[in-house]
């Protein structure tokens, strides 16, 4: 009996001291945005009993292990856990498609250690990084150096808790991090146009990474050569070319129908024929008054 109670009274000295020893004790869990994650507090030798989850001290779910009787708090910590927690009879606690909002401390309690958690957890939802962008840097053309180097720029943006790098090969020949601040990342290269080596932007969190690799045939090419310069060079000698063919045609017709109407003229005056006039003179001709001028009246006398 005594052996018994001795038994009893070791076996609580050890679960107090390890309630004690896991409220010191974080265990960090990182996890990508939109993955689940299972926080597992180890419960098994704990006595059954009332178990309750808090977040940021935010009461956000509670379990007997009893009778297996279980309630979520979905307006705690403003609803950003609603229909995400699931517990099982071990206490153990899931939250499916996690967000940047639910990175922060979670800690367990039992009804025997109201006061003092049994284990905490430090949960990191990290987002999912973008693929980085490579381009030009549009001022390269200007620079001094633009007839050995190709000048390029890797960036990212809206990004936060990340490190952005530049890699020859497997060597790595630059880097920069954001902070917790959501912000934009832009990291410069230099390198020569006739490099054959193989580059690449990589962008990482602690748990993922995205690679974008250099079409150093694409984007690093000569100013003088450079394909988009070269094409709107193209385009400007054509649209210049079209212009000057469109006025030739117009002055073309213009001249053509002037010559036509000069021919016109021409050829109406050659076909028009001038006479000389010629006069004639009518013969004279005597009037008949003029021919009885010396005829002679003699007087009529009439009788009854």
């Amino acid at each position: 009996m005594l052996k018994k109670r001795f038994d009893m009274f070791i076996f609580f000295c050890l679960w107090s001291m390890s309630g004690v020893f896991g409220a010191d004790e974080v265990k960090s869990v990182s996890v990508l945005e939109g993955d689940s994650v299972t926080l597992n507090p180890d419960l098994t030798h704990i006595q059954k009993g009332d178990l309750k989850w808090k977040f940021e001290q935010f009461l956000i779910a509670k379990i007997n292990t009893e009778n297996n009787e279980r309630t979520y708090h979905n307006d705690s910590a403003g609803g950003r856990f609603r229909g995400r927690l699931e517990l099982d009879q071990t206490g153990s606690l899931s939250i499916t498609s996690t967000t940047t909002e639910h990175t922060g401390l979670y800690e367990v309690y039992s009804r025997n250690s109201s006061n003092i958690p049994l284990y905490k957890f430090s949960l990191t939802v990290y987002a999912r990084p973008p693929i980085p962008a490579i381009n030009r840097d549009s001022s390269q053309c200007s620079s001094s150096s633009s007839e050995q180097n190709c000048s390029l720029l890797c960036s990212a943006v809206n990004v936060s808790h990340v490190t952005l790098s530049w890699f020859k090969g497997h060597s790595l020949l630059s880097s920069i991090s954001a902070s917790d601040l959501s912000i934009s990342l832009s990291l410069p290269l230099e390198m020569e146009y006739q490099d054959k080596n193989t580059y690449s932007c990589v962008i990482n969190n602690p748990i993922s990474n995205q690679t974008k690799l250099l079409n150093s045939t694409e984007l690093c090419q000569p100013c003088a050569y450079n394909s988009v310069s070269l094409i709107v060079l193209i385009s400007a000698a054509a649209a210049a070319v079209g212009s000057l063919m469109i006025v030739a045609f117009g002055v073309f017709c213009i001249c053509s129908k002037h010559r036509k109407t000069d021919k016109e003229v021409q050829t109406h005056s050659e076909e028009i024929t001038y006479a000389d006039p010629t006069f004639y003179k009518r013969k004279t001709q005597k009037t008949r008054v003029q021919e009885e001028d010396e005829v002679v009246y003699a007087g009529v006398t009439m009788r009854r």
